[in-house]
């Protein structure tokens, strides 16, 4: 779960990161009132999960009231990579003499955490991999140690930081690290992290995302997530229990398990480019786990024929814990309730998969074919959305 740059400055304010809280406002009024209250310029950022805002014209400097009420009018509606901005962080400006990168995330190969900074604060961290790799100073942290004072002074003399604002970036690594890990982060970002004119070190941006798995124990954290921000169909798959991505693809795909589901797509997405199908492949990624019932069954596929871009339908369901029958029960389901008017192709192994098949064949549901193995169905999937196209 993802936090918005406000949510994630006021948890860095709770660690005492020194950061610029500002308002938030939802119309260009409150833009207005809100840098009124401030005083002096103010910065109007948009508030969308994404990045390159700036680039896309989503924070603008505003030197009044008026003009922050004015960029305001122009930022709130706009589409930034798809999103629509709702809400605007009215900010004090700040005097910038530099800008610093600093986050703390997951390195699963190393299984610990992995601190990262650079002086190419600012800019985006991925371009700034793919093109000048040395400029990102990298320190892993034991997890049964925490970070410790020697690894920030490595990632403050990497970056070359001057010697007296040391002190204040160790205090700030180390209050990040604290944030991470007190409340499940996956990343704890400050970006940039700027030197002021005062040669302070403030965090001007900040991004945070929450481990899914952990909401549990953060009950405030869970009230904060930005359902406006994800696609309506992963909003209804999360209440359901399931795990679903929306992609660019034209098969919907429902799987029982995470590799299976990730072997579908990467078949399905092969088969499509060996004919030369443009636009072919998975259109989604959707895990029903282990044990669905028919209703989450019937869930899954109304969520993948909310897709108009899907053109067929591959089932891959190997049965230990989730049955056969009870699959096919969830499709027949499915297509009392909401028709299936695109070809699909079930393919059932393992537990009562026999049973399965029969359920679905005695069903006579049209535009059905089966498969034996899953490149045989993922070929029949492919050429069938083809024919429908």
């Amino acid at each position: 779960m993802n936090l918005h740059e406000y949510q994630s400055k006021e948890l860095f304010a709770k660690f005492n990161i020194p950061t610029t809280l500002g308002k938030v406002a939802y119309t260009p009024e409150e833009a207005y009132r809100a840098a009124k209250e401030i005083g002096g310029p103010v910065v109007v950022k948009a508030q969308v999960l994404t990045g390159g805002r700036g680039k896309a014209g989503g924070v603008k400097l505003a030197q009044t009231p008026e003009e922050a009420e004015e960029k305001a009018t122009a930022i709130l509606g706009m589409k930034i990579k798809d999103l629509t901005v709702h809400k605007v962080l009215i900010v004090p400006a700040a005097t910038i003499k530099q800008e610093i990168y600093l986050a703390v995330t997951n390195d699963r190969a190393a299984r610990r955490p992995l601190f990262m900074a650079s002086a190419a604060g600012g800019m985006d961290i991925e371009q700034v991999n793919r093109e000048s790799p040395e400029k990102i100073i990298r320190e892993h942290v034991d997890p049964f140690l925490g970070l410790k004072e020697y690894q920030a002074r490595n990632l403050a003399a990497g970056i070359h930081l001057p010697h007296e604002l040391w002190g204040q970036f160790i205090q700030m690594a180390t209050a990040l690290y604290q944030c991470f890990v007190a409340n499940d982060a996956t990343l704890a970002e400050i970006n940039p992290l700027v030197i002021d004119d005062q040669n302070k070190l403030v965090a001007l941006d900040g991004k945070v995302s929450i481990d899914d798995n952990a909401l549990m124990r953060h009950a405030d954290l869970a009230q904060l997530r930005d359902v406006q921000a994800e696609p309506a169909e992963e909003t209804t798959a999360r209440q359901a229990g399931l795990n679903f991505i929306k992609l660019d693809g034209n098969i919907g795909c429902m799987v029982n398990g995470a590799g299976l589901a990730m072997t579908t797509m990467d078949i399905t997405k092969d088969i499509a480019a060996k004919y030369g199908i443009e636009g072919g492949g998975p259109a989604n990624f959707l895990d029903v786990g282990g044990g669905a019932k028919a209703d989450k069954v019937a869930t899954a596929l109304r969520l993948i024929l909310s897709d108009p871009k899907v053109k067929a339908i591959l089932l891959n369901i190997f049965g230990g814990i989730t049955r056969g029958d009870e699959v096919a029960r969830g499709v027949i389901q499915a297509m009392n309730e909401v028709g299936i008017n695109v070809p699909m192709v079930v393919r059932l192994a393992g537990t009562n998969a026999e049973e399965g098949r029969k359920i679905i064949e005695e069903a006579n549901i049209p535009n059905l074919l089966s498969a034996a193995t899953l490149v045989e169905a993922a070929e029949k999937a492919v050429l069938a959305a083809k024919g429908a196209n």
